[in-house]
């Protein structure tokens, strides 16, 4: 445990950075979303048909 007299060490050896260097992280774009959401809504209304077509009885 340390007494409230100790001094703690700093080190201050960290560096700028330039505007140039910052990269901005990609934001994906809200139609991309959107086109994923509409894009697996569609596969799972297609895997829900073809599990009712299984299940339908044809011998009415």
């Amino acid at each position: 445990m340390s007494t409230g007299k100790e001094e703690l060490e700093v080190e201050e050896d960290f560096t700028t950075a330039d505007q140039e260097e910052i990269v901005e992280p990609v934001i994906e774009v809200a139609k991309t979303n959107l086109a994923k959401r509409r894009t697996i809504d569609a596969l799972l209304e297609e895997k829900r048909l073809r599990k009712e077509l299984e299940d339908y009885g044809y011998d009415l």
